[in-house]
């Protein structure tokens, strides 16, 4: 299954991204790239994604939230990942970016506290 983004404004700085499907090297994954900028010049600071419907996900697919996360560091924001589980969890675990990622069970969960 390709990769599918959506994203909604919750509040003020705050945008929910979910993606479903795969989230590995390719033009699927490269909507990310172009999304978190956008996003930024729009005054949303606050990101969060939601991954409970991604499939698989790859070192092309993690480098894009490190890449969101070095972008949003400097302003000020926060990222937060929401519904991660099985090998898409273990991805993070492997890497150890669990320990820099902030990981939520669900996207109510990681929306608490942000305005």
């Amino acid at each position: 299954m390709a990769l599918a983004v959506e994203q909604q404004n919750v509040s003020g700085s705050t945008s929910v991204i979910t993606l479903r499907g795969k989230l590995m090297l390719g033009q699927e994954s490269a909507q990310l790239e172009s999304l978190v900028p956008e996003l930024l010049k729009n005054g949303r600071k606050n990101l969060i994604f939601d991954l409970s419907g991604v499939t698989h996900i790859d070192s092309t697919g993690i480098g894009r939230f490190i890449d969101t996360y070095s972008r949003l560091m400097p302003v000020g924001g926060q990222m937060r990942l929401a519904g991660a589980t099985g090998a898409v969890r273990d991805s993070f675990r492997v890497t150890r970016l669990d320990t820099v990622f902030h990981f939520y069970p669900t996207v109510e969960a990681a929306c608490e506290g942000l305005n």
